[in-house]
């Protein structure tokens, strides 16, 4: 019998892998939603949106690409975040042909954001590396923070960014469900993008993204106040992108380690935006 096809998925195949993936897909949203989500692509034109496999020309797996170029560290780098990993009960061992059909592309730094404990297992056997999955909870309190300043309308926030974070807020502001607030003073801001979760059944920021860390450290308490104001009780930051956790705050663990693979890029450079984290509202 004929090994199963490895195909990228196109333009043209994706409608089709995005049926795959909603009859498949546990928790899966429309298909509608999934070509949507997956056809984007950021400074660059996407080679492709991930590679399908197909047996007698029937999707039978597949996963999920977004492309990204961006400037890290003064350099233009190429990222390639994986994104729905869905392969059929009865073609498993295929499965990492389709990894190796992604990172076989050359020049890109790869990351996946959403690996179950299997997939991350696999993917640090072919040299991954596991990202801090630490995250820090930090209850919200009504701080007084002198000299503290936040933004958070819209039209404000694009008048004190300029040239590479205006166009990362740009990017990112089309999704409904992310929310914006630059922190600190007007001299030197911190952009936070954030999701509003629950946690223990009581209104949270899921903090997804922060540009300066520092900053971020220094006026915490004011950014923690907004929240508390608008009845968020809790702040939820991954320790990796922090200092030392602002009190009070405890330490959860336990997480499936989110991983990544480069051979110049390291953990401190890698963040979620322009990916699946940020593009799919999961």
């Amino acid at each position: 019998m004929a090994q199963p096809l490895i195909e990228p998925i196109t333009a043209e195949a994706l409608p089709e892998f995005a049926e795959f993936l909603n009859a498949h897909l546990e928790g899966s949203r429309s298909k509608e939603a999934w070509v949507k989500g997956l056809k984007k692509s950021w400074g660059m034109a996407a080679p492709n949106h991930g590679f399908m496999l197909k047996d007698a020309g029937k999707i039978v797996g597949g996963i999920g690409a977004y492309y990204a170029s961006r400037l890290i560290n003064g350099k233009t780098e190429r990222l390639c975040n994986i994104t729905s990993w869905c392969v059929l009960n009865a073609y498993r061992k295929q499965s990492m042909r389709l990894a190796m059909a992604i990172i076989g592309q050359k020049a890109y730094h790869f990351t996946d954001f959403s690996p179950t404990k299997v997939v991350g297992g696999v993917l640090q056997f072919l040299k991954f590396r596991p990202l801090d999955e630490r995250q820090a909870v930090i209850l919200n309190l009504p701080w007084l923070s002198l000299g503290s300043k936040l933004i958070a309308r819209a039209s404000d926030i694009e008048n004190n960014l300029s040239d590479n974070t205006l166009q990362i807020y740009r990017d990112h502001a089309v999704f409904p469900w992310l929310n914006h607030v630059l922190v600190g003073t007007p001299s030197n801001w911190c952009h936070v993008i954030y999701k509003w979760r629950l946690f223990k059944g009581l209104p949270a920021a899921h903090i997804l993204f922060l540009s300066d860390r520092n900053v971020f450290d220094r006026h915490f308490r004011r950014l923690s106040a907004h929240f508390l104001s608008r009845g968020i009780v809790s702040t939820h930051v991954e320790c990796r992108f922090i200092g030392r956790p602002p009190w009070p705050s405890v330490i959860r663990s336990g997480f499936n380690a989110k991983v990544f693979l480069s051979s110049t890029l390291a953990d401190r450079d890698i963040d979620y935006l322009y990916s699946e984290t940020m593009a799919l509202d999961l």
